[in-house]
């Protein structure tokens, strides 16, 4: 009986393992990924972070940026 819970904790505690380093990997790939359309924008066009978030502000009614 012992020997069933310690493959069935083995089981689940690898399945959290995987999933959390998928979810990390997106997160890191997402992160790079803002991160280059940002430099992009700032060096091709000049646009910079401020110039976003008053767009973004803009499109979304009572919005205000918590860190100014």
């Amino acid at each position: 009986m012992e020997l069933v819970i310690v493959l069935g904790a083995i089981l689940v505690s690898f399945l959290v393992f995987t999933w959390l380093l998928k979810v990390v990997r997106a997160t890191l790939k997402t992160a790079i990924l803002v991160a280059l359309i940002l430099l992009a924008l700032q060096v091709i066009f000049g646009i910079g972070p401020a110039n976003l978030w008053e767009q973004i502000g803009s499109w979304l009614p009572n919005f205000e940026p918590t860190n100014q």
